[in-house]
């Protein structure tokens, strides 16, 4: 059988990079979409062959419909017709209170969280529905339910916005053979807390965490490749936590 082809957002680094190793050990080929780092798309990639899929990189803002259009339209050409998507491209924002937030972060947020997923699922709803279906797999969070008050309650809003995605739609889309779950991390062990302002914040949340540690990306990587793979072929429609206990 030909290996299935998936499209990986924000793919570069953190849990994204750690799917795209994942999901080539288990047998697929990946389109890796990121938003700056080439060098860093690269080194991934190169591992995503080591593991033994193939793989091609493409520089995509999601929050930019063209550049969507094009992710998609490259993966199929390059790799074949695609039945995997997993929207992990995301951004934070500064950490601190909404009363202080800047407008431009905001919408930035909005933009990619929650625009940018919704194309990319409208762009893979039509592409799998002509291939007979397909698997989606939003990257949501814990702080959706959380809403993470005096860090980012924009970013607890937008991935609120995606568990109701990903609910709304795996129901419209169920008629189409196209299965549409969510993976809501909690607090992990990335650069993204850097990225944020705020390197040391998983060790100190760890004390709130009932299992008494940050998660590991590959252990996000290893929910969603279970989301996409055939042993999970009557779920959907489910938001599955994976944040510790917390």
């Amino acid at each position: 059988m030909s290996r299935p082809v998936t499209i990986v957002t924000g793919g570069s680094r953190g849990i994204g990079a750690a799917t795209c190793v994942r999901l080539a050990a288990d047998g697929h080929d990946l389109a890796l979409g990121y938003v700056s780092n080439e060098a860093a798309a690269r080194e991934v990639a190169a591992m995503v062959r080591e593991a033994g899929g193939r793989c091609v990189t493409v520089r995509a803002d999601t929050s930019q419909e063209a550049d969507v259009e094009r992710l998609f339209d490259t993966a199929a050409a390059e790799l074949g017709p695609v039945s995997g998507l997993v929207n992990n491209a995301g951004v934070t924002g500064p950490l601190g209170r909404l009363a202080n937030a800047r407008t431009d972060d905001l919408r930035r947020v909005l933009d990619v969280n929650v625009l940018g997923y919704l194309l990319c699922c409208r762009r893979a709803a039509r592409d799998m529905a002509a291939l007979g279906g397909g698997a989606i797999v939003n990257i949501s969070s814990a702080a959706a339910t959380l809403g993470a008050p005096g860090d980012y309650v924009h970013y607890a809003a937008s991935k609120a916005a995606t568990d109701a995605l990903t609910i709304g739609l795996s129901k419209e889309l169920g008629q189409d053979r196209i299965r549409v779950n969510a993976v809501a991390p909690g607090i992990i062990d990335t650069d993204m807390h850097a990225t944020m302002g705020d390197p040391d914040r998983p060790a100190r949340a760890a004390a709130g965490i009932p299992l008494g540690r940050p998660g590991e990306a590959s252990e996000i990587a290893a929910a969603v490749a279970w989301l996409l793979s055939p042993d999970a072929s009557y779920t959907t429609g489910t938001v599955l936590r994976v944040s510790g206990g917390r």
